[in-house]
């Protein structure tokens, strides 16, 4: 699913530019990329066809599904703005390669020799390890 990865690169790019994450929960390593669980519990009905919906979430207070809102300081906006506007442009393969790379954070979770389990975590610091190395692919304004 391209959202993941979209939304992956998002949180890469905020833990190196504004060294802060994007995301508090961690990503895990299953199969097809990183993936954050909840998201894919949100989307996967959508399966290849385009998201048309908006997140929601539990209200605790009544127990109603409700939109997420989200309220971004025009910093983390802008950097959003700019990572989208990149990564969207890229076909679903490309992003496979990129959140793929051998030796990166995803593939050393995913291909540490032992058993595959649901929930392996992978670690911010080595996100940041990893791709700090890169050069950025978008220009920051």
């Amino acid at each position: 699913m391209a959202l993941q990865k979209i939304v992956y690169f998002c949180h890469v790019w905020s833990l190196i530019e504004l060294r802060r994450p994007l995301i508090r929960h961690k990503f895990e390593a299953w199969e097809f990329g990183p993936v954050l669980p909840y998201l894919y519990r949100e989307f996967k009905n959508y399966d290849r066809a385009p998201i048309v919906g908006r997140a929601r979430q539990i209200d605790p207070t009544d127990g109603k599904h409700r939109v997420v809102r989200y309220n971004f300081d025009s910093e983390t906006e802008s950097l959003l703005r700019e990572i989208t506007g990149f990564y969207c442009r890229l076909r679903v393969g490309d992003l496979v390669e990129l959140s793929h790379a051998e030796g990166g954070p995803w593939h050393s979770v995913w291909n540490h020799r032992g058993n595959v389990n649901p929930g392996m975590k992978i670690d911010d610091a080595k996100i940041v390890e990893f791709y700090s190395k890169a050069a950025r692919p978008f220009s920051i304004q």
